[in-house]
C-alpha cells in the first residue's frame, strides 16, 4: 500500500538509521581481537544494506515507468483536497481489510541491534568460523598448505617454523621447478588466504584489491622487474645462436664446410628453421642473402607457439605470486604473531602447553558484558552443568548416555543418569544403606538389581543353597570297619548299635 513517495521516505529513513549504526559501531570499545573482528562484521553487513537501499532508490529517482511523476502532479493539483481524502479514504479501507496485520518500526528493529552490540548473546559471540589453530583470527593455520608444499618435487623440505619464515620468499625459487604443482600450490596458498582476510577484515574491498593487484603486477611484468622473473630479451629461439656474415659466401656449397652446428647457431640467430641435413641448412641460410627479415619466407621462420605458451604460463603463475605478495602485506600481524606461537609451543612441554590452552579458553571480558555468576543458565533440554556452570554439548549428553535414566528402588526409588553413574551407586554408601536395611550383604551377586522384591528373593535363593552346601558331621564325617568299608558318621553308628560290625 505505500506509495513511491513513502517507499523512498522510508528508505531514506533506514539509510540515515544505518550511518547512525556504523558510527555507534566504529565508536565502540573493541578490547579483544574478537571483538574487533565481530564488528567489522556487524559494519559489513550494514554497509551491504546500506548499498542495496542506495540502489533502491536510484531506481525509484529514475522513475522509469513515471508513477512517482504522477503522484508528484496529482499532490501539486489544483484539487490538492479531494487527492488528499481520496488517499486517505484508500488507506482507511486497506487497514479495514487487513486489520490484524502489524509492521514493526524501523526504530525498534535498530534499538534491538544496538542492545545487541552492547551485550551481544552467546549466539553472536562468534560471528565467523576459525578453526582451533587460528585462535579466531590471532593465527594462521598453514598446515594443508604446508603438506602440499611437501610434496612439491625438487622443492627443499623445510620444517614448519622455517617455512612460516619464508614461505613468502617465492623470489627465490627457480623458474624451473615453478610447474603446474607449483601452480595449484599457489592457488591453494592464495584460496586460504583470500579467505582468511576476508573473515578478519570483511571491510576490505578484494575485488578493488585484485584489480589494483593486477594493474601493479602487469606493469612491472611488462618491464621485466617483478621479483624472480627476468623479462627474456627475445622470444625463445631468437639471439640463442651466433650470427653469420654471408657476404664471404657465394654458394651453399661454402656454406657446408661450416658443419651442421655452426649453420644451426647461424640459423637460431636468424630466428629460422635449424633442423635438416647439411645441405638444407646450407640452401636455407644462403637463401636468406641479401633478404632484409621482414621479407623472409613465413615457412622458412621457426614456430614461437610454444614459447608463447610458455610465456603464459609463467605470467599465471607470477599474478599468482602476486597475490600472495599482497596478501602476506595486508596480515603481517598475524603471520608475525604466527610464527612467534609456534615457536614458543614448540619450546614448551606438554604440561605448560595444556595450561596455555586453558588460558586462552578463557578470554578477558569487559566488566560491563561479564556474565551474572548467580543467574540461571539457558537450559531448554535440561542437561547436566560442566565445569564451567554452563549446560555441557549436546552430543556429549548422547555421547555418554545421560539421556538414559536409571531407578532403584532399595536407593529410594533415586534416579541415576547414564550407565557409568548406575554402575557407580552399586558400590557407593546409598545403596549398601538400603542393602544394610533390608539385612541382606551388598556383595556381588547383588549387582544389576535394583527391585526389593527381586532382591529378598536372590538372597532367599542364596540361603537355601548355603544350607546345602554347609558341612554336617553325620553326613560328611567319614569313618572305616575292620574290613575296610568307608561310611558316614550316622551309618557307622547305626551298624554298630546293631551289632553288625
Amino acid at each position: 500500500m505505500d506509495t513511491v513517495l513513502e517507499q523512498q521516505r522510508r528508505l531514506h529513513e533506514e539509510r540515515e538509521r544505518i550511518e547512525d549504526g556504523l558510527m555507534r559501531e566504529k565508536m565502540l570499545k573493541k578490547n579483544t581481537v574478537r571483538e574487533r573482528i565481530n564488528c567489522e562484521h556487524r559494519m559489513s553487513h550494514l554497509l551491504d544494506r546500506s548499498t542495496a537501499c542506495a540502489t533502491k532508490l536510484i531506481s525509484l529517482y529514475e522513475d522509469k515507468d513515471g508513477l512517482r511523476q504522477e503522484e508528484i502532479v496529482a499532490m501539486s493539483g489544483m484539487d490538492e483536497f479531494a487527492e488528499f481524502y481520496r488517499k486517505l479514504k484508500q488507506l482507511r479501507d486497506h487497514h479495514k481489510k487487513y486489520a490484524d496485520d502489524t509492521e514493526e518500526p524501523l526504530e525498534m528493529e535498530f534499538l534491538r541491534l544496538d542492545e545487541e552490540r552492547k551485550n551481544p548473546p552467546e549466539e553472536l559471540q562468534n560471528v565467523v568460523h576459525f578453526t582451533d589453530e587460528e585462535g579466531y583470527g590471532k593465527f594462521l593455520d598453514l598446515h594443508e598448505i604446508y603438506d602440499q608444499f611437501l610434496n612439491l618435487k625438487q622443492m627443499e623440505k623445510l620444517d614448519y617454523l622455517t617455512y612460516l619464515k619464508t614461505f613468502d620468499h617465492l623470489f627465490e625459487i627457480p623458474k624451473e621447478k615453478k610447474n603446474a604443482d607449483y601452480k595449484r600450490y599457489l592457488e591453494s596458498m592464495g584460496d586460504y588466504l583470500a579467505g582468511y582476510l576476508e573473515r578478519t577484515q570483511p571491510l576490505v574491498d578484494q575485488h578493488a584489491l585484485l584489480g589494483q593487484i593486477k594493474k601493479d603486477f602487469t606493469e612491472k611484468w611488462t618491464k621485466g622487474t617483478f621479483p624472480g622473473w627476468k623479462k627474456d630479451t627475445g622470444s625463445v629461439m631468437i639471439h640463442t645462436g651466433a650470427s653469420l656474415d654471408l657476404s664471404a659466401f657465394f654458394s651453399p656449397e661454402e656454406l657446408m664446410s661450416l658443419g651442421l652446428d655452426r649453420l644451426k647457431s647461424a640459423l637460431q640467430a636468424l630466428g629460422l628453421k635449424c633442423g635438416g641435413t647439411l645441405e638444407e641448412r646450407a640452401q636455407r641460410l644462403f637463401s636468406t642473402k641479401g633478404v632484409p627479415l621482414e621479407r623472409l619466407d613465413p615457412a622458412l621462420k621457426a614456430r614461437t607457439k610454444q614459447g608463447k605458451e610458455l610465456d603464459e604460463k609463467h605470467e599465471e603463475i607470477a599474478l599468482l605470486e602476486a597475490q600472495v605478495y599482497a596478501y602476506i602485506e595486508l596480515l603481517g600481524e598475524q603471520r608475525a604473531s604466527t610464527y612467534e606461537n609456534v615457536e614458543r609451543r614448540m619450546a614448551r612441554t606438554a604440561e605448560e602447553l595444556q595450561e596455555e590452552e586453558e588460558e586462552e579458553e578463557e578470554e578477558p571480558q569487559p566488566e560491563s558484558e561479564s556474565e551474572d555468576e548467580d543467574a540461571v543458565p539457558y537450559n531448554p533440554k535440561n542437561l547436566p552443568l560442566g565445569w564451567d556452570g554452563k549446560p555441557i554439548p549436546y552430543w556429549l549428553y548422547k555421547l555418554h548416555g545421560l539421556n538414559v535414566s536409571y531407578t532403584c528402588e532399595i536407593c529410594g526409588n533415586a534416579t541415576y543418569r547414564g550407565p557409568k553413574a548406575f554402575q557407580r551407586h552399586f558400590s557407593e554408601w546409598r545403596h549398601a544403606h538400603g542393602m544394610r536395611c533390608l539385612g541382606i550383604p551388598n556383595t556381588a551377586h547383588f549387582a544389576n538389581i535394583t527391585l526389593i522384591a527381586d532382591a529378598l528373593a536372590l538372597w532367599e535363593k542364596i540361603k537355601t543353597l548355603k544350607v546345602r552346601e554347609r558341612w554336617l558331621a553325620e553326613n560328611e564325617e567319614e569313618f572305616e570297619d575292620s574290613i575296610g568299608n568307608v561310611v558316614n558318621k550316622k551309618t557307622y553308628q547305626d551298624l554298630r548299635r546293631q551289632g553288625l560290625l
